[in-house]
């Protein structure tokens, strides 16, 4: 079964409305074997916050070694986000097994008016995948209350109840202790259920969950401490764009910082250090105070306080009742501003008037209805604001033509702060997360095997491939966008492909097919439209290079070559050459005279089975070298995944950092950002290789580029501009022979990520796919040099620079002619 006939098969058990209970999932659950008996689960309830911890507990485990399952809800902006393994989404292919496998179920219980529901079988899937996939722990994120959820299928070997508040109560109850003993269900047999309930919420957990651990602020006046059963936690407040956070409590007492800003992100995160402690017991595995650091601050969060710009303020925050929407208020009375421009979109079943007195700090307000069958009515969300705030209040019908009336109109000075549901966030998000992916189709066989990938129906597939053979834009939009888009390139006599899936809820892909002209011309008619097209507009000039600026970096004109310079005995093609300074600077001066645009300068071998290094010795090993290189006329680059060796080597006289981690230590961006140089962002799933994990793709090229598309964010929301974040596809980084080929192959598709390519293929194993043992490398990695200069890449890595630059300077002479008469 293909990606799309499974979506539409699983959205369209929406129709189904929730319920209270569990015997629906227990009985699908035992068609699939049972696969949630062989879990280890950890089960976090709560009306806000719950997401968050189970990031925070998901982050903390993976630092300290475990694989990790994550099932949250709901989605921003694709359903497979839902159920990931140590970070990586749900595949496609993993979707169309699990449809295959219990659709004949499903189809009989619902002949039969016992179908489950949306939720319930995106329960079982998540349980099912993790079962498959081995691991050691999954976390489960509570749908709705505690004791009848989904998610309680499982017996949980620790849970959480973050925090309690009036919601859902036709289904939990009229008030919070009803509420709070229904959460308290979730408690493990044989563990204390860690809490950060107060008052009489608190109170009415007790007799359910029995045993507790309470997680507190330092001065919430919790007497009779005992170290075990009391977590006291300490928010410090804002450190630039991170909070600072004390944890005591257990045998831990640990300092961190946290992108997830707020005094309540403090206590989360009091939460989720006691759930890893109680893991750490339950695996016999060692979850040090480092590890909980480092986990907390790499615990990112999409649309939870989520600061995508400075200059103005903007903040995405999924708030969704009155409760998050005054913890959201509190938070930003941690920053300074002008006026606060709030645009505001909620679900029709929430106390409007309620959340809108907890934001009556805004200035203005537009409010907006989210593309959603449950969106309340924006005039409506209106009249509460008018009747509740002194705010200027107006509407706008979409999400993304409020936001972008909002940030033009607001200062430098000013916050920008888009709340009121997640659904709201979601579409929001898509003006900085959205990726437009150029395509190339010389072919109707690869325009067909393109239009296959979109999930277009095989009528659709077969009806336009052989329009497709010029030049092809693929996106993700709303449905009323792929509407208005496809209605505006036909009238053009260009193409549109749209997703065959159906559910009026979920964004589309489409594939945009038309000559250059035609693109301008659509990108013209879209200027000022509704519904997000201007700013969509904006985005196709910008991947197309309709109209744009001149490159501002030097390797954005031709392809700079960048030389590698390994100060280290044990690298994998010349390990031990240039360990010693004198032969390393040597050698640096050879590439220079050769022409080299960057000299990379490492000191720790990211080999599969090397061993790592400390920084004191990394350190010892690059910065003579680069001191050395500051004065000459070329780039310094230095390739570490430490902070602390990265902020030495920029004091030292380095120009650009190169992180094959993709930013794994946490404090690399912002160091990035704050020495304001250019930074190398590398896929990888482990650095360095692991030889045996077996990674699967359903397209390595996107799947790539949706991975590294939040890295970017990251470096991005850190305060660096797209064209300083230099993406690396990680030829050989997790990926097979054939797999580093087709990213080659494809590589003018990461320009939709807006940012620099480099490509680092010199004498990699993967030439071994075309018969080349390691000491014949030579000339496959020139041809393949010539291959990435041709398509597109901005700067290769290379040993042989000699070689190298002459192969880049024959496609640069073929594709721009000499000058010289």
């Amino acid at each position: 079964m293909n990606f799309q006939e499974a979506a539409n098969f699983l959205f369209d058990l929406q129709r189904f409305p929730s319920r209270p209970e569990t015997d629906a999932t227990v009985a699908l659950l035992s068609e699939l074997g049972e696969p949630h008996e062989r879990l280890d689960c950890v089960q976090i309830a709560g009306s806000n916050g719950k997401g968050s911890t189970a990031r925070m507990v998901e982050s903390i485990l993976r630092e300290a070694g475990l694989d990790v399952g994550l099932y949250t809800s709901p989605h921003l902006d694709d359903i497979r986000e839902r159920i990931t393994v140590n970070g990586r989404q749900l595949s496609e292919r993993a979707l169309g097994e699990f449809i295959e496998t219990t659709q004949e179920y499903i189809v009989d219980c619902a002949a039969h008016g016992d179908a489950p529901t949306f939720f319930e079988t995106v329960t079982a899937l998540a349980l099912w995948e993790f079962d498959r996939q081995n691991v050691d722990v999954a976390i489960l994120e509570v749908g709705i209350g505690g004791e009848k959820d989904a998610t309680s299928v499982v017996d949980p070997v620790a849970s959480a109840v973050t925090s309690v508040a009036l919601e859902h109560t036709d289904f939990l109850g009229e008030d919070v202790e009803t509420i709070a003993r229904d959460m308290a269900h979730v408690a493990p047999t044989d563990r204390p259920l860690v809490t950060g309930v107060e008052g009489d919420a608190f109170g009415a957990i007790q007799p359910i969950a029995g045993d507790t651990v309470r997680v507190v602020q330092h001065d919430d006046g919790v007497t009779n401490r005992e170290s075990k059963k009391t977590v006291t936690v300490d928010y410090g407040g804002r450190v630039g764009i991170e909070g600072e956070v004390s944890i005591d409590g257990g045998n831990w007492d640990i300092d961190a910082r946290l992108p997830l800003l707020g005094e309540h992100q403090a206590r989360n995160a009091g939460v989720a250090s006691a759930l890893a402690q109680q893991i750490e017991t339950v695996h016999e595995t060692s979850v040090s105070e480092e590890s909980v650091a480092r986990g907390l601050r790499n615990a990112h969060w999409p649309g939870r306080f989520e600061i995508m710009r400075q200059d103005p303020l903007v903040v995405l925050d999924g708030a969704h009742n009155p409760g998050g929407a005054a913890v959201l208020a509190e938070t930003l009375s941690e920053f300074s501003f002008d006026s606060l421009h709030l645009v505001f979109g909620a679900m029709a079943d929430k106390p409007h008037q309620e959340m809108a007195a907890a934001l009556d700090v805004a200035d203005t307000v537009v409010t907006c209805e989210p593309d959603s069958d449950r969106a309340a009515d924006n005039d409506a969300l209106a009249q509460a604001f008018t009747e509740t705030t002194d705010a200027t209040v107006t509407t706008r019908t979409d999400v993304a033509g409020a936001v972008g009336d909002t940030l033009e109109s607001a200062g430098d000075e000013d916050a920008v702060v888009v709340t009121g549901s997640l659904y709201t966030v979601g579409e929001a998000r898509t003006l900085w997360s959205r990726t437009s992916v150029p395509k190339r189709a010389d072919s109707v066989q690869t325009a067909a095997s393109l239009l296959e990938d979109t999930h277009v129906t095989e009528p659709g597939v077969w009806r336009m491939q052989e329009n497709a053979v010029h030049r092809l834009l693929k996106t993700r939009v709303q449905p009323r966008q792929a509407q208005s888009l496809k209605e505006e390139l036909l009238s053009l006599g260009g193409e549109c492909a749209v997703s065959g899936l159906t559910h009026h809820k979920e964004k589309r892909t489409v594939v945009l097919m038309g000559t250059m002209a035609q693109f301008q011309r659509l990108c013209d008619k879209l200027d000022d439209q509704p519904y997000g097209l201007s700013p969509l507009a904006d985005e196709i000039r910008e991947t197309l290079g309709i109209g744009t600026e001149p490159p501002t970096y030097p390797w954005e004109g031709d392809t700079a070559v960048m030389g590698i310079l390994n100060a280290t005995p044990d690298s994998f093609h010349d390990g031990g050459e240039y360990k010693a300074r004198e032969d390393a600077i040597e050698r640096a001066e050879e590439m220079v005279e050769a022409g080299v645009d960057i000299v990379d300068v490492g000191g720790e071998s990211t080999r599969p089975g090397a061993d790592p290094v400390d920084a004191e010795t990394e350190r010892q090993r690059v910065v003579p070298v680069i001191e050395a290189l500051a004065e000459s006329d070329v780039l310094v680059s230095v390739d570490t995944r430490k902070a602390g060796v990265a902020r030495s080597a920029l004091d030292a006289g380095a120009d650009i950092l190169n992180d094959v981690s993709g930013l794994e230590d946490p404090e690399m961006r912002l160091l990035a950002a704050e020495y304001d140089v250019p930074v190398v962002v590398m896929h990888s799933i482990d650095t360095p290789v692991v030889p045996e994990r077996d990674i699967y793709y359903d397209d390595v090229v996107e799947d790539v580029i949706d991975e590294l598309t939040e890295r970017v964010l990251l470096a991005e929301k850190a305060g660096l501009d797209r064209p300083q974040i230099i993406i690396d596809p990680g030829l050989g980084f997790g990926k097979s022979a054939a797999e580093s080929f087709e990213l080659l192959d494809r590589l003018e598709e990461f320009a939709g990520l807006g940012c620099p390519v480099l490509v680092g293929h010199s004498h990699k194993s993967m030439f071994g796919h075309v018969d080349r043992d390691a000491d014949e490398r030579y000339e496959p990695t020139i041809a393949a040099t010539t291959l990435a200069a041709d398509r597109g890449a901005d700067i290769v890595r290379v040993h042989d620079v000699d070689a190298n630059v002459a192969a880049v300077d024959v496609v640069e002479a073929a594709r721009n002619g000499t000058n010289e008469q």
